[in-house]
């Protein structure tokens, strides 16, 4: 290949492997996706002898997290992108069967074409590094619990009292399993992001389990603008316009963890910070349904948290209109 002109890689990840297209139409390479295969793929790519323009990933449950960062410490510029946007694209370049090989060419077509995108930059910021990897896989193990804590305790309620003795041992496990979880997450944040957290938390409605989820699903916090950190936790109005009809704006997509969170440091903001509680009341004043101007102060209150952590400035009531101790 001519040095001046540059490849376009795509990788189809799964749990077990990682296959690399070089090119849309490129030959396809499979590596193990440890940590051996993500230095075979690196060298793979670092070893062309054009320019690696972009590399795609799909997102694929976390399997591709340590992959496109160990790609990004080599100086790769890397995009993690959705599922149904790569699947989409595909369909519409006309790839309708779904095998890992074309898969990986689709990423690499798709690669080729976001390359030119204005916003660029949206797809390829930086990756989680190891700190925050580690501090993600233990806010995500937090959340499995709980689930699983609810779960047992909805079995408790209903089962009849030959299994009570079961599920009350496993209610025990899982709420002892709960605490060291939590006790680690705590350490992880003194050690990585005490300041950070000390700043989130400081804004009232933010507690230390929702700063935990911000600091290990959102690195991008304070990196981007109001409406692109909205749309990343899936809090950006979408229009439904077609012709003559005029749709209701919705949100969608985003990352469920994130926004979770946000729902319900929101529901303690609307009550207890100053700020929020007067935007909730003059959008119901104004004749908004109530669940949509809760969404619209999750979407405050995350904005205001990038634009804190991008300035590194604290919450000061005052570039709201309210006293400086409200």
């Amino acid at each position: 290949m001519s040095d001046s002109q540059p490849v376009y890689a795509g990788i189809d990840v799964s749990k077990d492997a990682l296959d690399l297209a070089l090119g849309q139409q490129g030959k396809v390479i499979r590596f193990p996706n440890d940590s051996a295969g993500h230095v075979a793929l690196g060298k793979a790519l670092t070893k062309l002898t054009g320019p690696v323009g972009l590399v795609v990933l799909e997102a694929t449950g976390g399997y591709e997290f340590t992959c496109a960062a160990y790609l990004q410490g080599l100086g790769l510029a890397v995009a993690v992108v959705n599922p149904r946007q790569a699947r989409d694209f595909a369909k519409a370049m006309g790839h309708l069967a779904k095998t890992d090989r074309i898969d990986a060419q689709g990423l690499a077509h798709f690669a080729s074409v976001l390359a030119t995108h204005e916003d660029l930059q949206r797809y390829t910021t930086a990756l989680p590094n190891a700190e925050q990897l580690a501090l993600r896989a233990l806010v995500v193990r937090r959340g499995q619990l709980v689930k699983m804590q609810t779960a047992e305790n909805n079995h408790l309620n209903t089962g009849v009292a030959t299994a009570k003795k079961s599920i009350k041992a496993m209610i025990k496990s899982i709420n002892t399993q709960l605490r060291h979880v939590e006790d680690e997450i705590a350490a992880h944040i003194k050690a990585h992001s005490a300041e950070l957290a000390k700043k989130l938390v400081a804004v009232r409605g933010i507690g230390e389990k929702t700063a935990a989820v911000l600091i290990a699903q959102v690195p991008e916090l304070g990196k981007l603008n109001r409406r692109e950190i909205a749309a990343l936790a899936g809090l950006a109005p979408m229009n439904h316009d077609s012709g003559r009809f005029k749709g209701k704006r919705t949100i969608q997509g985003g990352r469920a963890d994130v926004r979770t969170g946000i729902y319900m440091a929101t529901l303690v903001a609307i009550k207890h910070n100053p700020v929020i509680k007067q935007f909730y009341d003059r959008l119901v004043a104004a004749g908004k349904l109530r669940k949509v101007a809760l969404v619209a102060c999750m979407r405050k209150l995350l904005t205001i948290l990038n634009a804190m952590v991008r300035d590194d400035k604290p919450f000061n009531f005052s570039l709201h209109g309210l006293p400086e101790k409200a």
